[in-house]
């Protein structure tokens, strides 16, 4: 069964398929984002469009396995903040709908499903990383200096109107979903990468970290 899901997931066709829409998404999310950075300050702007920058991290990632390279630090990267944003979106549109007494639109859905599917890649993809301490280390740094960003300077992601009042409520949350996120990353891939070592595409004997 690992034997299966390891050659699916490591197929080149599927490799180059995900790829593709991830840099479609990519793409497609920096533009949603355009208003607000067009409002933000130049030295915050890295850390505003989070969920586009989350599957660019994944991107690369997978383009790196189609060339037949990893890069664990950013395959640390995309996993947590495929998990943490994903989870994220998903909370923040179904919290919008509940708090607002209004039916769930269909822009919001796309949101809901897209970002699942972000999460969903970085499980997946998980048993494959060759993470390290020191790149969960790198990746809590980057993470939660993200969440002060965010929510100590005001630079957070938009969110519906009917939410504004929660804001302090939802940089709690944010922040504890950083760690959170981080500590599955940690435990999954230390768990389940050595069901799938021996199916990987990359030579194993080779250290690109």
């Amino acid at each position: 069964m690992n034997e299966y899901i390891a050659k699916v997931l490591l197929d080149k066709p599927i490799l180059w398929t995900l790829f593709l829409i991830n840099a479609a998404g990519t793409i497609y999310g920096y533009y949603w984002y355009e208003q607000q950075l067009m409002q933000t300050p130049w030295y915050f702007l890295p850390f505003v469009p989070d969920s586009p920058t989350a599957s660019l991290f994944f991107t690369i990632v997978l383009a790196g396995y189609i060339f037949g390279k990893q890069w664990p630090l950013i395959e640390a990267l995309a996993a947590v903040t495929l998990i943490k944003y994903g989870v994220w979106a998903v909370v923040m549109n179904v919290s919008a709908g509940v708090v607002g007494g209004e039916p769930i639109s269909l822009v919001s859905w796309m949101l809901i499903f897209s970002h699942a599917g972000m999460a969903l890649q970085a499980l997946l993809y998980l048993p494959f990383f060759k993470l390290k301490a020191w790149h969960l280390i790198c990746t809590a740094v980057w993470t939660i200096h993200n969440d002060i960003i965010d929510y100590l300077f005001g630079m957070h992601p938009w969110v519906a109107r009917s939410l504004t009042p929660y804001l302090s409520e939802i940089g709690y949350f944010t922040f504890w979903l950083s760690l959170i996120s981080l500590g599955a990353v940690w435990w999954g891939n230390k768990a389940w990468r050595p069901l799938f070592q021996q199916f990987a595409m990359i030579d194993t004997s080779k250290k690109f970290d």
